[in-house]
């Protein structure tokens, strides 16, 4: 059962007990890569996300480092398209410690120059570390080449020359203009009494931050699509291939029915379609996988392989003979609640990690108000027929909707 509270200032709480002496708490924040609303911004969200660690109005960034690491916990934070999350794992006794580095790290966070100017070379290194990673770096330029130039299509850790150009004043503006209570879930799971969190919170957030009106939404228009088949010369051993189209939304209703399809198709098992398909049976590559990422008014769907040059143009067949499949033939009774078991089984594993739990419940919280519980999801789940499944395929996997990227 999971817990609701909202601050006197807008932030909201959602918690779920366990009988762990580990707590997990986060703070998610509806502010991603998507909110940066100029070029000269690109970047700039990740930026402050490793930049609130470096000072504050009460402590260095010494003492941020070692206030969860030195009792033995783990501090970290990311930054997606429209999300920033920071979160911490620590013991129980440690939960308010949590708390209030949380509150003083989003609020009173000074992004002293000197520091600042340290983090970019550790930023730059991380760009240098993705451009080194074609594995990764194919979908930030699937993603470019899908979206044009809505703001949906930036590198999340943007350029070098931006990096190298950010200044405390530019951080420290873009914070208060988008870091506010409404757009903040405040995500715990732990062995506490609620009462007892919501006192801390309350004690920690409502009086950091001034009650704020919910915004009207800054972010861009809807982004539209658009169509290629390109090759890029990177001079990999491997052909990189990434094939993807727009796939629903986060508030789509063919959602579930989708990443039912997705996991059949290349999920982490290896009885997925696509690993049978192309790996086993052919050995034509190490990986293969197939990914669904909704955002908040539009998705996408990829499919990537590393495959031998010679092979490249055969596992591209395969791939698309595994997705007409899907829309050719409806599957069985049987071959359907196969496919809904072992997707409600890797759910509840991976449910069972607190840290996964309380990243999943910030995340549907944040966008929903509310949270689907294991039972509620898996009723979702086996209540997807095959009729509709294929009917999901033959819209969104149409073979039309599809473009390639291969780095060779």
């Amino acid at each position: 059962m999971y817990l609701y509270h909202t601050l006197s200032n807008g932030i909201r709480i959602v918690f779920r007990q366990n009988n762990s002496n580990v707590v997990y708490a986060g703070v998610y924040i509806n502010v991603g890569s998507r909110n940066e609303q100029n070029p000269s911004e690109e970047g700039i969200a990740h930026f402050i996300e490793h930049s609130i660690f470096k000072g504050t109005e009460h402590r260095r960034s010494y003492h941020i480092r070692n206030r969860i690491d030195g009792v033995g916990g783990e501090l970290d934070a990311f930054t997606t398209k429209e999300e920033t999350c920071v979160y911490a794992s620590a013991l129980t006794q440690h939960l308010e410690r949590c708390l209030e580095l949380f509150s003083d790290i989003l609020f009173h966070s000074t992004f002293p120059q000197h520091e600042i100017e340290k983090e970019k070379d550790v930023v730059i290194e991380e760009i240098n570390l993705y451009k080194d990673s074609p594995a990764e770096l194919i979908y930030d330029d699937f993603e470019e080449m899908i979206f044009g130039s809505h703001p949906l299509a930036h590198n999340i850790l943007g350029s070098k020359k931006n990096v190298k150009h950010f200044t405390s004043e530019q951080l420290s503006l873009f914070l208060h203009q988008n870091y506010t209570p409404d757009k903040m879930v405040i995500t715990v799971v732990g062995n506490v009494e609620f009462n007892k969190l919501v006192h801390l919170c309350e004690k920690h957030f409502a009086l950091a931050s001034e009650v704020s009106k919910p915004k009207a939404d800054a972010r861009s228009p809807k982004p539209s699509y658009q169509h290629f088949n390109t090759t890029l010369n990177k001079h990999t051993h491997q052909v990189h291939l990434l094939a993807g189209c727009p796939a629903p939304t986060i508030y789509d209703e063919k959602k579930n029915a989708f990443t039912l399809l997705n996991n059949i198709l290349g999920g982490p098992a290896m009885n997925s379609r696509l690993n049978v398909s192309v790996r086993e049976n052919q050995g034509f590559c190490y990986t293969i996988e197939s990914q669904y990422v909704p955002f908040s008014d539009a998705g996408l769907f990829y499919i990537y392989a590393g495959v031998d040059s010679d092979a490249a143009e055969r596992s591209t067949q395969l791939i698309l003979q595994e997705l007409r499949r899907l829309r050719e033939n409806k599957l069985s009774p049987q071959q359907l609640h196969a496919a809904q078991t072992q997707l409600i089984g890797q759910m509840a594993i991976a449910n069972d990690s607190g840290l996964n739990e309380m990243q999943s419940i910030g995340k549907a919280y944040l966008n929903f108000d509310h949270v689907d519980t294991l039972e509620e999801m898996n009723r979702d789940i086996l209540a997807i027929t095959p009729e509709e499944l294929q009917a999901v395929a033959q819209e969104i996997l149409a073979e039309d909707n599809f473009s390639f990227l291969y780095y060779r």
